[in-house]
């Protein structure tokens, strides 16, 4: 089962395959299944051209692998890749020649 512990999208900086990116959605991910569990963290940028435009495209995604192996959702854990993922975003962002305004949120938080 896999559920987006978190979400936001925030204002950005970036250019991939010629078109600029305005716009991030960062997300902290669990998947889970037989017993098994894996949190990744994650960014994708899109062009988010006006207020309107969140059409979200996956040509620009970066992930990172936080944990995989046997157990299952812990909130302590999550609480803790929570409190990491914006400097592992940043060096997602930074390895990719992007940047996240973390200061500027485009929508409010979502949690799963």
């Amino acid at each position: 089962m896999v559920i987006n512990v978190y979400e936001q999208y925030f204002e950005a900086e970036a250019s991939f395959q010629g078109v600029e990116r305005k716009g991030a959605l960062v997300f902290l991910i669990s998947d889970s299944e037989n017993g098994e569990i894996t949190y990744t963290a994650a960014v994708t940028f899109f062009p988010h051209r006006d207020e309107e435009d969140y059409g979200v495209s996956y040509d620009a995604y970066f992930e990172k692998i936080l944990y995989s192996g046997k157990g299952r959702r812990s909130k302590k854990r999550e609480a803790a890749y929570l409190e990491e993922l914006p400097s592992i975003i940043d060096e997602l962002s930074k390895e990719n020649h992007a940047k996240v305004f973390w200061e500027k949120p485009l929508r409010e938080a979502r949690r799963g």
